[in-house]
């Protein structure tokens, strides 16, 4: 299983960035996908993550802000980031775990969660 993150970049406080996931080389179609994020010296952070079914869950941080959505027929999952803030500033990664809901058999925000990861995408939000 293969996923390539883009759509990182440079914007201002309270600018917009769509990052995208695209993933390759599984099998099946029943995944389920999440965005982490890490900022330096911190630990990796869950931001969002998407059911199989469209079903979505958020990180108090990324409520109201970020929106996580998919394009199953182009094996993409995308996450849109409203009202940027200089704490956002981050490496964001996409994982993916081949079973059809977030939270089964351990909870999303862990990283353990996810067997396949991303290279990730640099997000720089300037005060």
């Amino acid at each position: 299983v293969q996923l390539v993150e883009s759509g990182g970049g440079l914007v201002q406080t309270g600018g917009s960035l769509r990052l995208s996931c695209a993933t390759s080389g599984h099998t099946s179609d029943d995944y389920s996908i999440a965005w982490f994020r890490q900022a330096p010296g911190k630990e990796r952070e869950g931001v969002s993550c998407i059911n199989h079914d469209g079903k979505s869950f958020a990180a108090a941080t990324a409520k109201d802000r970020f929106f996580i959505y998919s394009a199953r027929s182009k094996n993409t999952v995308y996450l849109q980031m409203d009202n940027l803030r200089p704490g956002d500033t981050a490496v964001y990664y996409c994982a993916l775990k081949i079973v059809p809901g977030c939270n089964q058999y351990r909870s999303w925000y862990h990283t353990t969660s996810f067997g396949s990861w991303g290279q990730g995408t640099q997000v720089t939000v300037s005060s």
